[in-house]
This record gives structure tokens, sequence and C-alpha cells, in this order.
């Protein structure tokens, strides 16, 4: 029979399975520099934003608030001396992004290890979330007055469901297989106006190693990510392929009709190749279920977290920080629930024992 959960019971369990991860993630980017080292180390600080969204304190100060009425069972769990002081934690929560894109990423990597998810075929997509206050406006490429209470560090972006926003976004790589359970593997975090021509370039790298199909809309299409998904840096194939609807830009066809010398032809046979693909019936399978994973995840994942209306921050860094510590918080929530024999991503029953 499945577990139940407890007062207090799932967010120790919760924690106990964060902290591994985190500290994993610390060890992958240490600091450098001058100076002494902290007092704290970085994954407990990460492990303390994390009991903090899960319970979905939307300030910092919230956030801080609830840590340390609560400190006697965390310093427990983290084996804390004392407790941080409000400017330690504020100062560090800036800080923590990149921790978290690098535990988001392993977590996802030990959830393919472990068979909870199947990797074969995965979707990218960016989901753009407002800005807290009034909106910056532009108007005809000329950059007006800030309003007063506008968040300077939000961009403006656009996507064909949500139009134009200006606010911050976020990018996962989900696994998309059928009969697959979606979670996120890999994920990022920034501004509404950041291009996916670039953040997706970053987690080529990282894709686990039985990927074999990376879906993603027309916003992707991008010689550069074709190619680094499809071939070694040598020219060999991979084995995988990048499944996207194929754009003719500035009045040029899809692909080009003339034929050229060396790496110019090389590439044009590529993108042929691609669309074929995409055009065949195995392409166009695989494609729907873009819109049956990564899309209704991001809606499942703000739903979650309170980010349909806006992010919880302002500022770039706090959002980064709190975004990717929220796709964490998820992934470790979905862990928990498969641990309790629920193997599925109905996770709210967790989010209201905590």
């Amino acid at each position: 029979m499945p577990a139940r959960a407890k007062d207090g019971t799932c967010l120790a369990n919760l924690v106990r399975m964060a902290i591994p991860i985190c500290q994993a993630a610390e060890r992958q980017c240490p600091r450098t520099g001058p100076g002494r080292p902290p007092d704290f180390a970085d994954y407990k600080i990460a492990v303390l934003i994390v009991i903090a969204i899960l319970k979905r304190r939307k300030s910092k100060s919230a956030q801080y608030r609830f840590l340390h009425e609560h400190r006697q069972p965390i310093q427990g769990w983290l084996r804390l001396d004392r407790f941080p002081a409000r400017s330690t934690y504020f100062d560090r929560y800036r800080r923590a992004y990149g921790l978290f894109q690098v535990a988001v990423a392993l977590q996802g990597r030990l959830a393919v290890q472990q068979g909870l998810v199947d990797a074969t075929t995965v979707a990218v997509d960016k989901s753009p979330i407002p800005a807290h206050g009034p909106v910056w406006p532009r108007h005809r490429g000329r950059v007006c007055p800030r309003p007063a209470g506008t968040d300077p560090q939000a961009g403006w972006g656009y996507s064909d469901h949500h139009g134009w926003v200006y606010g911050y976004s976020f990018e996962t790589v989900v696994s998309a297989s059928e009969d697959s359970l979606v979670l996120p593997l890999i994920a990022s975090a920034g501004g509404a106006n950041v291009s996916e021509h670039r953040s997706l370039g970053e987690k080529i790298g990282l894709l686990p190693g039985q990927t074999r199909y990376v879906l993603a809309d027309a916003g992707y299409d991008n010689n550069a990510h074709g190619e680094a998904i499809e071939y070694h840096s040598d020219g060999r194939p991979s084995g995988r392929r990048f499944v996207c609807p194929l754009q003719g830009r500035g009045g040029k066809p899809k692909v080009g009709r003339y034929r050229h010398r060396g790496r110019r032809e090389r590439l044009r046979q590529h993108r042929r190749r691609r669309l074929a693909f995409f055009q065949s019936r195995s392409g166009q399978r695989l494609f729907q279920r873009r819109g049956r994973t990564v899309e209704p995840f991001h809606d499942w994942f703000k739903g979650r977290f309170d980010l349909r209306d806006r992010v919880w921050h302002r500022g770039l860094a706090n959002n980064q920080t709190q975004i990717l510590a929220a796709i964490l918080a998820y992934q470790l929530l979905v862990r928990y629930n498969h641990r309790c024999g629920r193997k599925n991503g109905q996770i709210q029953w967790i989010l209201d024992g905590l």
C-alpha cells in the first residue's frame, strides 16, 4: 500500500534526498579566487533554499522567517552548529543558481540511471513568466522611460502561446519517450529575451547517453544545434536525430536550392535529410509527443509553485535561483513519490502534507 504523508516526515525525507545531490553539485562547481572559505557550505545554503521553496514561501524575508522559526530540526538535518544570519541567507541566495543548475542535471541523470524515466526521446521548450510590477514598455524599437516599480533586469520575450511577455523565462529538457514519466532532466533560467539559439547549445553536451531523439519547436531551428546533436566533432554520426520544424528566413527556402562546395554543401545535405525525416510518418509521430510532454509539464510546474501569474522575486539572479531550485524540488517530489510506490507524476499530495 502506498505510504501516506505525515507532518514533518515528508520534509525530512526530502531533505535527506536533497543533501547528496547538492553536495555533488558543489563538488562540480567549487569556489575559486581569494578570500577565506565561507562559514556555511554552499550545499547547506542550497538545501535551506529548497526547504523554503517546498513550503512555498515567496519572499526571501518570509523564507528566512520560516527557516529561523524551524531552525532546531533543520540544524539537525544539516549538522549546523549555528544558523546563518539573515544577511548571509540573502547574499548567498543570489549566488546559488549555478549550483542548482548543476544539481538539476545530476538528479536528472540519476533518475535515468535508476530507471525512473526513459530518456530515449527528450523534448525541449522555453516558457516565460511575467515580472513583478509594471512592464517597461517599448514602442517601435524605442525604449520608453522606465515606470516606477518596474524590474529593470527583466526582458521582453515572445512565444506563440503567451504572446509578448516582460519578465523571465526557464528552459527545460524533459523525458518524452512513449509511456515514460515526464521529468525535467536539464534546465536553465534567464530573462524572457534569452534566445533559444543560445540556451539550447549549453545543454546538448549534457543530454543522457541513451537519448536518440531531441524534439523542439520551430524557434530552435538552427544548423549549429542540428549538427551538434546529430554529429560528433570529427563528423561521425552520433546516432541521434534533431526533430524540429525547419524555417525559411529572409525570403530564403527552408533548404537551399543551389549546390555549393565543401562544408556548405555538407550542411545543406544534412539539413535536407533533417527535413525529410521530420516530414516522414515516424518524424511526425515523434514530434507529436512534444505537445503531450514538455508543454503540459510547464503548466504543471507553474501550477505547483505559483508561477503562472508572475515570478517570486525581483532581479535576475534571485529568480534564477528560485526557478532552478523549484525545478530541483519538483524532481525530488517525483522521486519521493516513486519511493512511496506511486509511479506517476502526481505530487500534490506530498506538497499538501509538508
